[in-house]
């Protein structure tokens, strides 16, 4: 059982007002906090907040955020003891996600989960940027939980707690960094709820009518993903040795240093967009003085050698929950009923939401001038929504190393957001100390 909160609910429960102001700003005015924030999310068109089931609005963002997990053919019996007698004195239901076990696979039918980071708790990897040229999947412990230093060698801002506002914060943590104040975000995470609705006979049906057969409709859906069916990727050359990457994990063992010009994997695919795998270093892997100097002044450089950010400073850990009956490509193709709907419960955990969750959705998902390529989002999550100047982001190029770039355009939208919050995961003694603050601070919340 994994229990989060959001702003609504940390204040219904009566933390003090001195101490929510602590939180990120983006937790505290929430997902969809301004019109800003859901155009950098690609919250627009049919994703539009005004659209969704739930957390639209301050009114529909729950207090709390249950998370129930268990064994096959136990998750009732568990729900049901949770749910006691008293469940209901306290909470009132906003809001059940469904889910439903499919295996490795998500709702579109490709293995899913391969690439995750690791956490350095050992704190054996060096933050310098000049020892940290090379893509690395070890990261630093404060990246992925507060409390602790992070890629920049520095501590997330958190809500600390002095002993002499609030003595029953004596259970809580010392902070690392200030050690006369307690911590309330130690060993606590952000996390950010996305329901994603999954249109997967669109996509097959619009994948098999471009191509002609299923054959090559699961070759055009592999240079999208980045990805075969089964989770291999595009790219060949695996790296002997990646940090924080085990040995066996072959299909998670590779970078696109071989692959600069996307001939293999695209540009553009989703799996690229979403972890780049770039070190900190120039576009192509380049160390030599002369190149870096040539690359930074913007010489012998093509439209494809724009500057990815490196991935260790915006990496998220991320977890997908699949909705609605399992559907093969060969299924989707010829299905001629409307069938249930299809999704995934997207859960991304991270110690900073603007510079990892926020950044990974708006530079490298939405944004339509991504490593080089134009006028394209993210194959599988764009929203398809022209650009304020007219621009239209709805194409997909792919490299053919017989021939020259193939161009799908235009693509429709696959991926409908449903709903959505950002939520604060605490630590152990942060739950036990928001579940003991003073009876008489303490609101209903739901």
């Amino acid at each position: 059982m994994q229990i989060a909160f959001s702003a609504q609910g940390l204040r219904a429960l009566g933390l003090k007002e001195q101490v929510i102001e602590q939180f990120s700003d983006e937790f505290i005015s929430g997902m969809t906090g301004n019109p800003n924030r859901s155009r950098r999310l690609g919250d627009v068109g049919n994703n539009d907040p005004r659209n969704w089931c739930w957390g639209s609005d301050s009114e529909k963002v729950p207090h709390v955020l249950l998370l129930l997990y268990a064994r096959e053919g136990k998750l009732d019996e568990w729900r049901q003891k949770v749910e006691g007698e008293d469940f209901t004195k306290a909470f009132e239901q906003v809001r059940e996600l469904p889910t439903r076990y499919t295996g490795r696979q998500e709702p579109f039918g490709y293995v899913d989960g391969i690439s995750q980071p690791e956490i350095d708790w050992q704190r054996s990897q060096s933050t310098d940027e000049h020892k940290r040229v090379h893509y690395s999947n070890l990261l630093a412990i404060g990246e992925m939980v507060l409390g602790y230093p992070n890629e920049y060698g520095l501590y997330t801002t958190r809500p600390l707690i002095a002993l002499r506002d609030d003595p029953a914060a004596a259970g809580l943590p010392a902070a690392e960094d200030q050690p006369d104040l307690k911590d309330l975000g130690r060993n606590g995470s952000y996390l950010a709820l996305r329901q994603l609705e999954q249109d997967v006979p669109g996509f097959w049906k619009f994948l098999h009518e471009e191509t002609g057969s299923l054959e090559e409709a699961k070759r055009l859906g592999a240079q999208i993903v980045g990805r075969q069916l089964d989770g291999t990727p595009l790219i060949e050359e695996r790296q002997p040795v990646i940090p924080g990457i085990a040995d066996d994990s072959s299909d998670n063992r590779f970078t696109y240093d071989h692959d600069p010009k996307g001939r293999r994997c695209p540009l553009g695919a989703h799996i690229r967009r979403a972890n780049p795998r770039t070190g900190d270093q120039m576009p192509g892997g380049t160390q030599r003085l002369l190149d870096r100097v040539k690359k930074i002044f913007g010489f012998a450089q093509g439209p494809e050698d724009d500057l990815v950010a490196p991935a260790r400073f915006h990496r998220i850990l991320r977890r997908g929950r699949s909705y609605g009956a399992r559907i093969t490509p060969e299924e989707a193709i010829h299905t001629d009923e409307s069938v249930e709907e299809h999704g995934l419960q997207f859960i991304s955990l991270g110690a900073n939401l603007g510079r990892q969750f926020e950044f990974v959705q708006n530079a490298w998902m939405m944004n339509s001038k991504f490593n080089g390529v134009q006028q394209q989002q993210d194959p599988l999550l764009g929203n398809r929504q022209p650009l304020l100047a007219g621009e239209a982001s709805d194409r997909f190029s792919s490299a053919d190393t017989a021939g020259p770039r193939n161009l799908t355009c235009p693509m429709p939208q696959f991926v409908t957001v449903r709903g959505g919050a950002y939520f604060f995961l605490p630590g152990i003694r942060a739950l036990k100390y928001l579940a003991t603050l003073p009876p008489e601070e303490k609101g209903e919340s739901s």
